[in-house]
């Protein structure tokens, strides 16, 4: 049987489609869609993504909907990256973008960027278990990656990339020694807060990926200036070639395509830069990019090797969590969700997955405080780097994460009707019923929805025998009144023997 998957891609140069066949648990890429959607040059000043941009980007997302009609959802994954991470009203564009595409679209932090730009082009090298320095040049940022076979080593994001330079070093196209000396030293800048780890950590092999690097690789073949991949030498005599241009308009070099013209300056100088900044003689060039990684990690998540999962049990272990208090609360919060919403007891079930990896991390900020350590949890989750997770992930975590205690008018802004409602009742619930932190397994609750209320029945015997418990339940039935919800506790007798 052959499975089709789709990736896509929301750069800040381009938007891509990639879509691939599954066999034998490899990926075949099969079609894939381009457009030169140049979303980062419509970021103004305040951050604010005009409406031609905007307006670009959801012609090219409607083309690209046309493509995905009949793909299952959890076979496509569409995530954003730099310049959807720093707008301002990326929110709203987004709202418009899943509509528009037909299928959710996360905003990947900048090292998670990374490591799937290091699967991709891992999955394309003839031998990915040699040492190899990652560089990936894209619109708004730059990767950085050192890894061996498919694990990274080292991960960065840099601010600065081909559409961003090109905009701000050559806003009229004009190229002399001066702006390319700028735009350059710039970049060595940037470089410098990572070129020295990363050169002591060191490499066998140099790889460039996506437009930029392959532009260079074409212009240099092309035009004689080395005999394959990117040179030091090769980019030397580019420079002297744009320099005789003087402008980017007349440039006449062969393997210059139409569409990467007005981003040609920036990318060149910021690989420049990292020629000199890391000391490389040679890069060759990887088909693998960010695309790629994101196929072969939805390829994970589809036979069931999420990475989501082991970045939950990585950071258990590194924050020392308490891994029998997490397993029993989150064993209960599972059961209380399964009553509540009867498909969440589908282990792959989206909602009780992300209700297990909160009730397994709820308690990681004791590492930094008893005190308030629900707002450590959330904090850790929203901002830390957690491989596999988008930004939106995290931010759901972490909300549903800071509302497990205490004032539930915390996330009182929550929409009524988010699912993260019930997540967040099931987790409240697990987390008082288990304060006591022993055994006691699953209690004997059952809960149900009376419209936006909901009833929680106890045995009378079992609320009896646990006075702490019951005290506590009062107190959440105040809780919830506060945000305009209804918590009803209930008990109930044991039934009469014949």
């Amino acid at each position: 049987m052959q499975e089709l998957i789709a990736a896509i891609d929301l750069g800040s140069n381009s938007f891509r489609l990639q879509v691939g066949r599954i066999v034998n648990d490899q990926i075949y890429p099969l079609d894939g869609l381009k457009e030169a959607v140049r979303l980062a040059a419509g970021l103004g000043p305040g951050k604010m993504l005009d409406d031609a941009a905007q307006g670009r980007g959801l012609a090219a997302l409607g083309r690209f909907n046309e493509r995905l009609k009949g793909f299952a959802p959890d076979a496509v994954r569409a995530v954003a990256t730099n310049t959807l991470r720093v707008a301002k009203n990326a929110p709203e564009f987004l709202r418009q973008a899943e509509e528009t595409l037909g299928f959710p679209i996360e905003v990947i932090a900048g090292r998670e960027e990374a490591r799937l730009i290091y699967v991709g082009v891992a999955h394309t090298l003839p031998d990915p278990h040699r040492r190899q320095l990652v560089v990936d040049i894209g619109g708004g940022s730059t990767e950085f990656i050192i890894g061996e076979s498919f694990e990274p080593i080292l991960l960065e994001s840099l601010y600065m990339g081909c559409v961003s330079y090109s905009l701000n070093y050559f806003p009229d196209g004009r190229i002399d020694r001066r702006n390319l000396k700028e735009a350059e030293m710039a970049a060595r800048r940037e470089l410098q807060a990572i070129a020295t780890p990363y050169r002591e950590a060191g490499w066998e092999l140099a790889v460039g990926s996506s437009g930029s690097a392959k532009a260079l690789v074409e212009i240099l073949q092309q035009n004689g200036f080395a005999d394959g991949g990117i040179t030091l030498e090769g980019l030397d005599r580019l420079r002297s070639a744009l320099l005789r241009a003087g402008n980017i308009d007349r440039l006449d070099l062969a393997g210059l395509r139409g569409d990467r013209l007005p981003v040609l300056l920036g990318g060149f100088s910021i690989m420049s830069a990292v020629f000199k900044e890391f000391g490389l003689q040679r890069m060759v060039f990887s088909e693998g990019a960010l695309r790629l990684g994101v196929l072969y990690d939805l390829l994970g998540r589809y036979h069931h090797h999420d990475l989501r999962d082991a970045t939950v049990a990585a950071f258990s272990t590194r924050y020392g969590v308490d891994r029998r208090q997490a397993v029993q609360v989150a064993d209960t919060a599972c059961h209380l969700l399964e009553q509540l919403q009867p498909e969440a007891a589908v282990e792959d079930n989206l909602d009780r997955r992300f209700l297990r990896w909160a009730a397994m991390l709820h308690e990681i900020g004791i590492s930094v405080a008893h005190s308030s350590y629900h707002k450590h949890s959330a904090y850790i989750l929203a901002n830390a780097d957690m491989p596999g997770y988008s930004r939106m992930d995290q931010g759901r975590l972490a909300r549903i994460v800071l509302a497990h205690r205490g004032k539930l008018e915390r996330v009182a802004g929550l929409d009524p009707a988010s699912p993260d409602w019930l997540l967040i009742a099931c987790l409240r619930l697990a987390v008082v019923v288990h304060r006591a932190r022993d055994a006691r397994g699953i209690p004997p609750l059952t809960v149900t929805r009376e419209g936006r209320s909901l009833v929680l029945v106890a045995a009378h015997e079992w609320l009896h025998a646990h006075p702490l418990t019951a005290a506590a339940l009062e107190e959440e039935q105040r809780q919830w009144l506060s945000v305009g919800r209804a918590l009803a506790v209930r008990t109930r007798k044991a039934a009469a023997r014949a």
